[in-house]
């Protein structure tokens, strides 16, 4: 608990799914978030929750594809808390489709989201953590970036390069700060929601009949931010007992 309580976390895509369940998680145990998305009526819904439970939240309605909102976003964190430990670059887009299918528009969307959006954020926390000599990056990655599977090419292509960022960076780190890629199996949110193609979202679906819930991941985040500072743990891969792929 100690090694959570009163850490200052960042959470994009924090509306749903696995970053309202790591930040359900960890105001319990203590920390201060600030919490974001696009969705504000969702974020003024969870912070109200967090609040009236007794944890300390802010939020700011931010678009990662951004890059002013990013940094916009570090800023009003460091004036609310006057620190940052912790970046959860959680938000992300799976809209698989095969190659074929051309949804060229879902491909720049994936690349802006899930790529530009992680550096973004990894930009506007790093001076701040380098001055500090201290901090944890912790970016969402998949599955589908170690596997590559019929209807994943530009998915996976988005999960790989947030890998290769998150192990670049830690190389890069000179012990200042932590780095952690997270990827995670068939979880139970809405990430299959902006599948639009008829066939693969069918086998999607099947897919996800093993799906298992967001606070599995959750754990794993608080797990990670809770090792004393000389413990990073930098790979972690959670998916269903049952999941074959």
């Amino acid at each position: 608990m100690s090694g959570i309580k009163d850490k200052v976390v960042i959470i994009t895509g924090a509306s749903s799914g696995l970053g309202e369940a790591t930040a359900r998680l960890l105001a319990e145990r203590g920390a201060k978030l600030m919490l974001a998305a696009r969705r504000e009526d969702r974020l003024q819904s969870l912070a109200g929750d967090i609040e009236e439970a007794g944890g300390t939240v802010a939020y700011r309605v931010t678009d990662v594809i951004d890059r002013d909102q990013v940094e916009a976003l570090a800023q009003a964190t460091l004036k609310e808390y006057g620190q940052i430990d912790v970046l959860f670059n959680n938000a992300g887009l799976m809209p698989l489709s095969p190659l074929d299918a051309l949804k060229v528009e879902d491909w720049e969307r994936m690349v802006d989201v899930n790529i530009k959006g992680v550096l973004y954020g990894i930009a506007a926390v790093l001076p701040h953590m380098r001055e500090r000599k201290t901090g944890q990056i912790i970016n969402m990655s998949s599955i589908a970036g170690h596997k590559v599977f019929p209807a994943s090419a530009v998915y996976s292509a988005t999960k790989y390069a947030v890998r290769a960022i998150s192990e670049g960076l830690r190389q890069e780190s000179n012990g200042d700060f932590r780095v952690m890629n997270v990827s995670p199996g068939a979880i139970a949110t809405e990430l299959t929601n902006t599948i639009s193609d008829a066939s693969t979202a069918e086998s999607v679906d099947e897919l996800y009949e093993v799906a298992i819930g967001a606070a599995a991941i959750a754990r794993a985040i608080a797990y990670a931010i809770e090792q004393p500072d000389d413990v990073d743990v930098n790979e972690l891969i959670i998916r269903p007992t049952k999941q074959p792929l």
